[in-house]
């Protein structure tokens, strides 16, 4: 039974900083540099 707890235990903590990452990421606004990467592949080759 002892391991069930804390199971749960870790469980929980690991949701609540799970939520508190994602909070934190959307404060910083870090998803523009994800969008900016998505549009790389259409730029047109440079040749050299």
């Amino acid at each position: 039974m002892e391991v069930v707890i804390l199971q749960v235990f870790v469980s929980l903590m690991l949701v609540v900083g799970s939520v508190l990452l994602f909070a934190f990421t959307c404060r910083q606004r870090d998803f523009d540099h994800a969008d900016r990467l998505a549009l790389l592949p259409l730029e047109k080759d440079k040749k050299e």
